[in-house]
């Protein structure tokens, strides 16, 4: 038998300290506060443990390596197909979700690139009140959300964002997305473990980046009721470039841009504006 205490150490220099703690709580199956309780380690879990330390690595993901990621309040399924929520998106949702709360008791809220629903699945926990949809292109990744999203009330929605929830025309009250935001010609600059193993899908978005936030503008202008909110996250250095969307657009107003935990430039808030001839929908 082999201590979890040596078997940590082993590990380290191989992969971040916390990363191990994870694959090796994941291999328990307990929480890894509660590693230390266990005074040693069957055969069979160090192998499977030596295992998984050895594909992360060799740069895959530890949430891949235990199947799940950790978001606000929730735990969501991910896997290979399937993005993998990061903690700076929670800054953003903790944004729609002040804007729940200083709004009306059953908001419709529409989430667009849903990915793995994480964002859907906080709202849900943390707003029940909510009727809330969301939208998936990926055929791997919708079979993640449809599986987190199991039970929480969100409507899950398999196809383009781009035609989404025409029934929904001028009724919702916030719409959220984290979209791909990646420009092409930065393929080279992506981290290797994000480039080699997450979707290409989720990640990039035409020259500039901004492919797909333009289409979330479109469709969120025709979305939103007058006053509605839309928020969506963007890359550091787009912290000029995404406002713009929504300020070109013509539709919108109180356009500003946010910081994450981090303080660096992350995610765009536009309100729709009252409607007026000439603008574009």
């Amino acid at each position: 038998m082999t201590s979890v205490t040596a078997l940590l150490r082993a590990a380290a220099g191989r992969v971040p300290s916390a990363d191990a703690r994870l694959l090796l709580a994941g291999v328990l199956c307990v929480p890894p506060s509660r590693l230390l309780t266990h005074e040693s380690v069957a055969p069979e879990a160090v192998t499977a443990f030596e295992t998984l330390l050895t594909a992360r690595a060799g740069g895959t993901p530890v949430q891949y390596l235990i199947g799940r990621a950790a978001f606000r309040h929730v735990e969501v399924a991910v896997g290979p197909g399937v993005f993998i929520p990061r903690p700076e998106t929670e800054v953003m949702t903790g944004w729609a979700l002040d804007r729940l709360h200083e709004g009306s008791a059953e908001p419709v809220v529409v989430e667009l690139c849903a990915g793995s629903g994480a964002i859907s699945l906080a709202i849900a926990d943390e707003y029940p009140g909510a009727r809330q949809h969301a939208v998936e292109l990926s055929d791997e990744a919708v079979r993640y959300a449809a599986a987190n999203l199991a039970g929480s009330g969100v409507a899950l929605v398999h196809g383009d964002m781009a035609d989404a929830f025409a029934e929904l025309d001028g009724t919702v009250d916030l719409v959220i997305a984290n979209p791909p935001y990646v420009p092409l010609d930065s393929f080279d600059g992506i981290p290797a473990e994000v480039r080699d193993h997450e979707p290409a899908l989720a990640l990039f978005s035409g020259p500039d980046g901004l492919d797909a936030l333009r289409v979330v503008a479109t469709v969120a202008a025709r979305l939103l009721r007058p006053g509605g909110w839309v928020c969506a996250e963007h890359a550091e250095l787009q912290h000029a470039s995404a406002p713009a969307v929504f300020l070109r657009h013509g539709g919108y107003d109180q356009v500003h841009g946010h910081r994450d935990l981090n303080d660096r430039p992350r995610f765009v808030t536009a309100r729709r504006s009252i409607a007026v001839a000439g603008w574009p929908t």
